[in-house]
């Protein structure tokens, strides 16, 4: 089937309520994920750098 218009579902109307919730805690999950990775690089980050300051002192 090619991927005309007219033959392209739009998701977001097809979605049933629970599809729309399962979305919405996959979302939610992925956030938290990469927030906690990105606050861990911070925090392994700000730790080296104060080592690095503290053994240079």
């Amino acid at each position: 089937m090619p991927d005309t218009p007219e033959h392209t579902p739009e998701l977001t109307s097809e979605l049933t309520p629970d599809a729309k919730k399962k979305r919405s805690q996959r979302n939610l999950a992925i956030a938290l994920g990469l927030f906690a990775f990105v606050a861990v690089v911070f925090i392994v980050s700000i730790l080296k750098i104060s080592g690095n300051v503290a053994g240079a002192g």
